[in-house]
């Protein structure tokens, strides 16, 4: 099975074709995206989906996502982690990273489909959402994982977890200048976030064992933003070996022979965020032999027992691959949300440049 290279400006329109209409088919009728075909949606993995639909230029069933989105959300601004159909399939906990990510879907859509309507339309679900994130923030920086079922914190933070707040931050400033409603202490508690996962690694996994074994904790820091230029460099030359498999993908975890495609997609984008391009070719080049005919993408492969594992073809894994897809090939005015960061300057900040310059 033979790998897709692209290179930019040539994004594979015909080659992806399959694996949109798979995201249409998924698509409920409320705009509700599950994982597949009879499974539970969460946040997370929604917008995720909801992107590839943008991308893709399906910007009204994107839409039907974002505000099935918005109907779910409860009155203080969170989401319980999974849905089915409609209803709450699971109300034991609801998750900041889940939480704050609609910030994130919300201004890619806007970037690829500048529309003005929606974005202000969204405004007060994306406020409401990053007010309930920002209240689970401590005075060190990091931001708890999670609150159960009666609203009580977790008492701990995840290192992909708030590497992925960090960007959704990003995402929610940008809105919010957009609109004209600037919320400086945004920005605020993003620096201070940045802070901890530079600098403050005892605030994370301080009542569980370490996460540092997934590599999403490895390569999240530099696909969000958090690390940059030569630390994110390093970063990943330093555990290269440990979590990729030259010709199949990366690892989810370090030590079991599994790699999974949405984390090798997550890991092309970090590599275009540190200037390796050849390399970030190079791995999604290997994840097409987990396609089917249909464009659905298996979740991943076990090489000790060479088989697929497990037996799903996730809508947020197909969502990843139009992600990477768009990132290599600047196909859409969102392509380098992942690769880059760009805070919009505020009103106050660029009267003050202009004074300077005048």
């Amino acid at each position: 099975m033979s790998g897709l290279y692209l290179s930019r400006g040539l994004f594979p329109h015909d080659f992806l074709r399959p694996t949109v209409q798979f995201l249409l088919r998924e698509q409920l009728p409320s705009g509700e995206i599950p994982w597949f075909s009879g499974g539970y949606a969460d946040p997370w993995d929604h917008v995720e989906a909801a992107m590839g639909l943008s991308i893709a230029g399906e910007l009204a069933a994107a839409e039907r996502a974002y505000h099935w989105l918005r109907s779910q959300q409860l009155d203080d601004g969170s989401w319980w982690a999974a849905y089915r159909d409609g209803t709450p399939d699971n109300t034991e906990r609801r998750e900041t990273n889940f939480v704050a990510y609609v910030a994130t879907g919300v201004w890619h859509h806007y970037l690829i489909s500048g529309n003005d309507t929606f974005l202000a339309g969204m405004w007060p679900c994306v406020e409401r959402a990053i007010g309930f994130v920002l209240a689970l923030q401590s005075e060190h920086g990091e931001i708890d994982w999670a609150v159960d079922s009666d609203g009580k914190a977790k008492g701990d933070a995840l290192v992909t977890g708030c590497s992925s707040i960090y960007k959704s931050l990003e995402c929610a400033h940008n809105i919010a200048v957009t609109l004209n409603r600037h919320r400086p202490e945004w920005l605020s508690a993003r620096d201070a976030l940045g802070s901890a996962l530079r600098h403050k690694p005892e605030r994370f996994d301080r009542t569980w064992e370490s996460k540092a074994r997934y590599s999403m904790d490895w390569f999240y820091p530099v696909l969000t933003g958090a690390l940059r230029g030569s630390e994110a460099r390093a970063r990943l030359a330093a555990r290269w070996d440990e979590f990729v498999e030259p010709g199949l993908g990366c690892r989810c975890v370090s030590e079991e022979p599994w790699v999974t495609v949405a984390e090798s997609c997550e890991l092309v984008m970090a590599l275009l965020a540190a200037g390796d391009h050849a390399r970030a070719v190079e791995v999604y080049s290997w994840l097409h032999q987990w396609r089917e005919q249909d464009g659905a993408y298996w979740t991943g492969y076990q090489m000790v027992e060479d088989l697929l594992w497990p037996e799903e073809q996730p809508t947020w894994t197909a969502g990843a691959i139009l992600l990477a897809a768009d990132a290599l090939t600047g196909h859409t005015a969102a392509s380098r949300l992942f690769t880059d960061v760009e805070l919009l300057p505020a009103p106050a900040e660029v009267a003050v440049r202009r004074r300077k310059v005048d």
